[in-house]
């Protein structure tokens, strides 16, 4: 799927249309392949020489660590040595380490179906608390999903910040008609490589279970092992729904490092919003080369842990694996 391809979706008046994404990934799913694929493999900034090259900017894997103590704060001020990263259970060299507040490419993918209708406003209100919390240079655009796909920005306007354009964007949330969540996500992920914000993530809003995406869960899991982005999931269950599904907000989550959130109430999503902004600016950036060189294709397990003696038990978020590339 394409980003820019009208053809995949029937038109929605007034709406630019659309289309989701380990090396590494962002995605706001307040419910996120067969998508062209951008590399996520970092190139480094000094090389020593040509065989360097080709392996640094091939192999580097980059992780952005959410790290929390017992009782779910997020932890600051550890360093590089006070991490351990491990690859199909073999320890790996850190290469670079950062603990930034870096701009993100986010995507607000947003669930409009029409059993949504009694929570519009207050997803609003949620969306845009998330920006309010978040860094200023963020690019952010905003998808729309019922059984279409659609962009909130306008087709000439990819991204935007903070501010009257993001306000117009939300304003354009008119729910009716069914779920197609993995194929928002699916296009979400899509539009995530236009960004040049070195960190992706997606923020998926849904309060069903899919019913009218082309797209499998399988296909969204495999691009999102491919991407950089990292997927926050909330679900707006209602209890007796008889269709509702978590395990897939769940599984795309827990395999990007994002979070899945299921509040009691709709009042609780801007609060969970304003922390997933907190999350995000408040991660470790690690990166390191892998001790195994075979282009074999096979899926490798991610594995950080955290060693901080007098902080107590501490628990880390990453991405679980990615699948290794293919030579040529």
């Amino acid at each position: 799927m394409s980003g820019t391809s009208a053809s995949l979706y029937p038109p929605i008046t007034g709406i630019a249309l659309i289309r989701l994404s380990g090396w590494l990934p962002l995605f706001f799913v307040i419910a996120l392949p067969g998508i062209a694929r951008r590399p996520a493999f970092q190139p480094p900034s000094t090389l020593q020489t040509e065989q360097n090259t080709v392996r640094l900017s091939a192999d580097l894997v980059t992780l952005h660590a959410t790290v929390q103590n017992s009782k779910g704060n997020l932890v600051s001020g550890l360093g590089k040595e006070n991490f351990r990263v491990y690859e199909d259970g073999v320890i790996q060299q850190i290469n670079s380490f950062a603990h930034e507040d870096i701009p993100v490419t986010v995507g607000l993918v947003i669930d409009n179906s029409g059993s949504m209708r009694p929570r519009r406003d207050d997803v609003i209100a949620a969306a845009l608390a998330f920006s309010n919390a978040s860094n200023d240079k963020d690019q952010i655009f905003v998808v729309y999903f019922n059984e279409y796909v659609s962009f909130g920005l306008p087709a000439n306007i990819p991204f935007t910040g903070k501010g009257v354009q993001l306000n117009a964007a939300l304003s354009k949330f008119a729910t009716e008609g069914k779920t197609a969540l993995y194929d928002a996500v699916a296009a979400a992920l899509d539009h995530l490589k236009k960004g040049d914000r070195d960190k992706k993530v997606l923020i998926v809003i849904s309060d069903g279970a899919d019913n009218a995406s082309r797209h499998s869960l399988a296909q969204i899991m495999a691009e999102a092992r491919q991407s950089e982005a990292i997927i926050y999931t909330i679900g707006l269950y209602d209890p007796d729904d008889p269709y509702r599904r978590p395990g897939s907000l769940k599984q795309m989550a827990n395999a990007t490092g994002g979070e899945v959130f299921f509040p009691e109430s709709i009042k609780e999503a801007v609060p969970i919003c304003e922390q997933i902004a907190h999350d995000v600016r408040n991660q470790y950036s690690i990166s390191y080369i892998p001790t195994n060189t075979n282009y074999d294709g096979k899926y490798r397990v991610i594995q950080v842990k955290v060693e901080a003696p007098g902080r107590g038990r501490l628990i880390v978020r990453t991405r679980v694996g990615y699948d290794a590339p293919v030579r040529p």
